[in-house]
């Protein structure tokens, strides 16, 4: 086996597999019993093409067509125009990530032994991923029921020579010739195999696999820079104690109350609310971080969940029986994973809109105990970070549309055969648009928030140990502290690009050591 290869056998796969095909260009390799087990299926299948009973996808058209029955030589045929006339998609090129993710997850199914494939149409399929090159796939054309049919037309028709692909090098050209350069012989599909190609969420679940990567390391950067916001706020962190959540014992609630206690650990600035002007208690969007954090941490557990589910099954239809049965089944249809879809996008919406809150008491004179209006470096010639917050005040409004469920609406396609479908890929879609958005918006939070913390340090507070390792990390990459008005926006996206790349999150670990 290749070092660092991915090693497909027949029982399913792991999200940190998808990541590393997906992300990490890792090569794939057909374990013997995949291998052995598609074989034994595809005989399944060669024996049903040869009787004179119609089978549906074997000996039959597809969708409110498959009433007619097929002859044995129009069926080459059959598969491909399959393929061609479902690879409808429109719009915008696919994230090259996303499409490696999808072809990674069909294969996944293909290796299943449930499909009825021949080995060759899978040992292609790897072919295509360990040489770089990727399918070009659009925005728009899955309803996310009889699976991502459209996007995965596309990828089984570069399979098979035809379509646009990008190569290694991200030029796009033509798959025949991406496939000559790459000493990869097109598939000739036979039955079965075509529609096996298209039939599955592996789209929507790959989104799924990675949102959930992404929204782990946000979780924690958020509860971060809550802790920051709470010690610039001169708040209290009794309110983090470890028995106040055991009270009330949700999971992620008390994960993210210990996130954030272990960053305020030896603060010289919490606790003195009652100095400037008595409170008895922080406001809500600074004292129950934890609690909207962690609910989204549960929500993000629960989504984990399904798609480990999901990542074990082999989604097809028909589908091969281990009694060697071939069945027709609902598998494809994309409900549970565009539930989840959505109530991350929902969860994410709610994590932003707390954040923003929280920015907004930062730059509010009434509200920041001390602090200058608006970070201000000479209020009223200076406007400071004013409009800073009006910026993640439009990532968040755009984040609650983003929330609207994708998974509520159906509209029936294929002349009411189909008359219910998930909208997963839609969902998926638009979760990692939210996914780019709250990234944005934990930036300008952490912008503000460190900016108010090196103002109480000039003033002589002292930030907690933790807080110190964050300023000295945002210094170091460029990113200024206080100071007279100047161009915002390269200071944002410094913030943005330091956020997405986890090193808010290292800085702090660097003396809490890991975070949940």
């Amino acid at each position: 086996m290749q070092k660092g290869a991915v090693l497909l056998a027949s029982h399913g796969t792991t999200a940190e597999d998808v990541l590393a095909v997906a992300r990490g260009g890792a090569p794939v390799e057909l374990a013997p019993e995949a291998v052995e087990a598609m074989a034994a299926s595809r005989a399944v299948i060669d024996a049903l093409a040869a009787r004179p009973e119609p089978v549906y996808g074997v000996s039959t058209g597809f969708g409110a067509l498959a009433v007619r029955h097929i002859s044995p030589e129009l069926r080459a045929q059959l598969q491909r125009s399959l393929v061609r006339s479902h690879a409808a998609g429109m719009g915008p090129v696919v994230e090259r990530e996303v499409v490696r993710a999808l072809m990674f997850l069909r294969l996944k199914t293909l290796a299943s032994g449930r499909t009825g494939v021949r080995p060759v149409v899978a040992h292609t399929m790897a072919a295509l991923l360990n040489a770089g090159i990727t399918p070009v796939v659009r925005e728009y054309g899955s309803l996310g029921c009889s699976g991502d049919l459209a996007p995965l037309a596309h990828c089984a028709q570069v399979l098979m020579g035809e379509g646009e692909a990008e190569g290694p090098d991200g030029t796009v050209r033509p798959a025949a010739e991406l496939l000559a350069a790459h000493g990869i012989e097109p598939v000739e599909l036979r039955e079965k195999e075509g529609l096996a190609l298209i039939n599955g969420t592996d789209g929507m679940l790959g989104m799924l696999v990675m949102a959930c990567a992404d929204l782990a390391r946000l979780f924690t950067a958020a509860d971060v820079t809550a802790a920051l916001t709470l010690e610039a706020l001169l708040g209290t962190d009794r309110v983090l104690a470890p028995d106040l959540h055991a009270v009330r014992p949700h999971p992620g609630q008390a994960a993210s109350a210990e996130n954030m206690r272990r960053v305020l650990a030896g603060s010289g600035l919490t606790g003195h609310h009652q100095d400037e002007a008595p409170r008895v208690q922080d406001a809500y969007s600074v004292r129950c971080a934890p609690q909207v954090a962690g609910a989204g941490r549960d929500t993000l557990a629960h989504a984990r969940l399904v798609a480990e589910r999901e990542l074990a099954a082999a989604v097809d239809n028909p589908v091969v029986t281990e009694d060697g049965r071939v069945e027709s089944n609902g598998n494809f249809h994309g409900a549970p994973v565009g539930y989840v879809l959505d109530f991350l996008a929902i969860a994410a919406a709610d994590l932003a809109s707390i954040c923003e809150r929280r920015t907004d008491r930062l730059l509010d004179r009434n509200r920041s105990h001390g602090l200058p209006p608006f970070l201000a470096d000479d209020p009223g010639v200076d406007s400071g970070l004013m409009i800073a917050q009006y910026t993640q005040a439009a990532l968040v409004s755009e984040m609650k549309r983003l929330a609207v469920p994708a998974s509520v609406d159906s509209i029936p396609s294929s002349a009411m055969q189909e008359d219910h479908v998930s909208m997963g890929w839609s969902a998926a879609r638009k979760l990692r648009g939210a996914i780019e958005a709250l990234t944005r918006v934990i930036a300008v939070e952490m912008y503000a928030a460190t900016r108010a913390l090196q103002i109480r340090v000039t003033n002589g507070g002292r930030p907690s140990p933790a807080g110190e390792a964050v300023l000295a990390a945002v210094l170091e990459a460029g990113i200024p502290g206080p100071g007279r008005d100047r161009f915002l926006s390269p200071d944002l996206e410094a913030a943005y690009a330091f956020v997405r790349a986890g090193l808010l999150t290292e800085a702090a670990e660097t003396v809490t050591g890991p975070l949940a």
